[in-house]
């Protein structure tokens, strides 16, 4: 198919919603742009209504609500062990939709995305690639109140006394060590093993250190900024003198899933010599957890909840295009619903009704069995009119840094809504590189003219394939 073009003057006037031409470093910078960068969110009001467009969303109101109620269900812990499924044909922003959810959540809540076919691993379990995600999911936020000695070093005398073992040579016996903070000094007197620690991190008069008190442990934080040289560039990290007394508690936070508790213990650290170093580089990349160590991982994450010291972080897992998943693995996903210490579920899928995979006769609406139907809310994406694919391409043109000439934004919104809008976003960038060797520095329509004579969308190339399967006459069109 030749689609005819029209050919603008090159002196045309800029549109008015183009950007200026991309700098050298922003070009740089949007060849690394992923499909969904200009997704910052759900773009709801504060009453949990979705704007028209925000957050980078254009359109999907009903989804993007329902989402909102989802994400706060989800903070509010209300929402473990359910599932969510987003169903819609493809290029409605499935995907998108589980991203803003993400964002939504923030840094705090884990968010676990995988694809249905990432389960078929020739190194471990189908199973095991779902309990895996699901342990990921799950947070475990540890708080702990330390007593730590804090200051600026100004005093560092090891004292040594004669080895009792031999007659010659001496050992140190304690160390004295002065910290100062804004509040006041004081002395200490340390055993000879801290004073090792003090030595490997290559601590000396003038650098800012924390002691822990019940370990032992010792931590360079930096120098004192009292020590400041005028140099333009160097490689010490400077820090202000600390606030409060020398002896202080300080709490501590540390966030982890139970999947990495799963991983530290299934993979002990061996030696440190170099045979149990190549040992642990010829094993293989991924180990199957048994459900035996899951109990234990479990039974002490009980323990540390039950004393106040944890808390458990429900988190959501996405699984996209779940209908490669088979019968096997939706009867474990069944039981990992059901489990005690269990995620949110969002599921996504743009089947109709298809066969379940694994079996010969079992067909469901969205390739899902319906028995985990029954436990999803659906929430159903709708398509794209022109207007609002003309609002996505202008929006993906910005993040992109690209100019569009006068007529070329209606243009592409004709192609998205005779193709899809996947196709018509993927026009942008080649017709931005054939401008630019026309020595353009906007795409103008003749552009998106030569991408349809060079490129084909899904449904034209459909249109080309004759009935036994074959092109037409042998030739492509």
């Amino acid at each position: 198919m030749k689609a005819t073009s029209a050919t603008p003057s090159t002196s045309a006037p800029v549109a008015h919603n183009a950007l200026p031409p991309p700098s050298a470093t922003s070009s740089a910078r949007s060849s690394r742009i992923a499909p969904h960068s200009h997704i910052k969110g759900l773009g709801l009001t504060s009453d949990g209504l979705a704007a028209p467009d925000g957050a980078g969303f254009i359109g999907q109101t009903n989804a993007r609500e329902a989402c909102g109620v989802v994400v706060d269900l989800v903070k509010s812990r209300k929402f473990s062990g359910r599932a969510l499924l987003l169903v819609g044909a493809p290029g409605t922003g499935k995907t998108a939709l589980a991203l803003a959810v993400s964002h939504e959540l923030g840094n705090k809540v884990p968010f676990c995305p995988m694809v249905g076919s990432e389960v078929y691993s020739t190194e471990v379990k189908k199973t095991e690639v779902l309990a895996e995600s699901f342990r990921r999911a799950i947070g475990l936020r540890i708080k702990e109140t330390k007593e730590v000695y804090e200051g600026e070093v100004t005093e560092l005398t090891p004292a040594e006394a004669e080895n009792p073992l031999s007659g010659y040579g001496k050992t140190v016996s304690h160390v004295i060590v002065g910290l100062k903070t804004v509040k006041g000094t004081k002395q200490l007197r340390l055993d000879p093993t801290i004073y090792e620690a003090i030595l490997k991190e290559k601590i000396v008069v003038g650098d800012v250190i924390y002691v822990e008190a019940n370990t032992g442990a010792v931590k360079r934080v930096g120098r004192s900024d009292a020590y400041a040289s005028s140099y333009d560039l160097e490689s010490e990290t400077y820090v202000p003198l600390p606030k409060g007394d020398v002896h202080k508690r300080k709490e501590l936070v540390q966030d982890v899933t139970l999947g990495d508790l799963d991983a530290a213990n299934a993979r002990p650290q061996g030696g440190q010599d170099i045979m149990s170093v190549m040992g642990s580089l010829v094993k293989s990349g991924r180990t199957e957890v048994t459900d035996k160590l899951r109990r234990e991982v479990n039974k002490v994450v009980k323990g540390y909840v039950d004393q106040g010291v944890a808390e458990v972080v429900p988190g959501v897992v996405f699984i996209d295009e779940v209908h490669m998943l088979d019968i096997e693995c939706f009867t474990y996903l069944n039981a990992l619903l059901e489990s005690p210490m269990a995620p949110t579920v969002i599921l996504a899928t743009n089947r109709g009704n298809a066969l379940v995979r694994g079996t010969t006769d079992v067909v469901s609406p969205h390739g899902v069995p319906v028995d985990l139907l029954d436990r999803c809310l659906i929430v159903k994406t709708d398509g794209y009119n022109r207007e609002q694919i003309g609002k996505v391409v202008q929006l993906r043109a910005n993040v992109e840094g690209l100019k569009l000439g006068p007529g070329v934004l209606e243009r592409i919104a004709e192609e998205g809504e005779r193709g899809s809008m996947r196709y018509a976003l993927q026009l942008l960038t080649p017709a931005s590189i054939l401008a630019g060797l026309s020595g353009r520095n906007q795409i103008e329509v003749e552009d998106i003219g030569e991408m349809n004579e060079l490129f084909l969308d899904a449904k034209t190339s459909a249109t080309n394939i004759g009935a036994d399967g074959g092109f037409d006459g042998g030739k492509m069109w």
